[in-house]
């Protein structure tokens, strides 16, 4: 099976922005897209070495040191160890400026209503520093 991905679906399979595909290529964290002109297209190894990306700066590790890690696959470290990534879908749902609820995408949400009553519980019981600051 060939598998071929545009940048907005090696993005979202990714959960990074297009800019960033853009970025890491630019960086070579990411092999240039295959093809040319609008034919371009991103294949399976190139989902596979993003979530490695990914997964080393999860670890705190700088640029620098994935990018190192990425040209010299031979090194034992650079290696991609796929037990250690995990995949999960969620839906990201701001409440208010500085409160989200993060809900599994295996997780029904409830009806709009109940989820604006939960938006006004969050208005009324969080504070930002500064508004409880200038209060005192």
């Amino acid at each position: 099976m060939d598998e071929r991905f545009g940048i907005e679906n090696l993005a979202e399979l990714g959960g990074v922005t297009r800019r960033t595909i853009r970025y890491y290529v630019q960086e070579r964290l990411l092999p240039p897209p295959l093809g040319v002109g609008r034919g371009r297209h991103y294949g399976p190894e190139h989902l596979e070495r993003l979530l490695f990306v990914k997964s080393l700066q999860e670890e705190g590790l700088p640029l620098a040191e994935i990018r190192r890690r990425v040209l010299e696959p031979n090194s034992a470290e650079g290696a991609l160890d796929l037990s250690r990534i995990s995949r999960a879908s969620w839906t990201r749902l701001t409440l208010l400026p500085g409160v989200e609820l993060h809900v599994a995408g295996d997780v029904r949400l409830p009806p709009p209503s109940k989820l604006g009553e939960l938006s006004e519980w969050c208005r009324r019981h969080f504070r930002r520093k500064e508004d409880v600051d200038g209060n005192d």
